[in-house]
């Protein structure tokens, strides 16, 4: 495992090689970034990116996701493929999000 002053070199690196890199995925807080990563797997950006405005504008906190019925998340997520897996992910990352970090959490 590298220690943070390896990783921040590392970032430091990669930031030289590749000075215009950005994401693809559409994102406007970290709670959201996380979930569209996990989407985006056998999944092209595109995709995900035309599927989470519904999903975020529904459950836009992890307290929300947490609470979700996971069969409304596999409903909106099912065009990013793996749903049934995806939505159970996304769910159990949410409820672990309020469990361990509610306090930096927005309500």
């Amino acid at each position: 495992m590298k220690s943070k002053k390896e990783a921040v070199e590392i970032i430091k690196i990669l930031k030289e090689y590749y000075p215009d890199a950005t994401c693809s995925l559409d994102f406007e807080t970290p709670f959201q970034i996380v979930i569209s990563v996990m989407l985006s797997a056998q999944c092209t950006d595109e995709r995900v990116n035309k599927t989470t405005p519904e999903l975020f504008a529904k459950y836009p906190t992890p307290e929300k996701m947490a609470k979700a019925d996971i069969k409304d998340i596999e409903k909106i997520i099912h065009p990013c493929g793996f749903y049934k897996n995806k939505s159970k992910n996304i769910k159990a990352c949410s409820q672990k999000l309020v469990e361990e970090f509610n306090r930096y959490c927005s309500k």
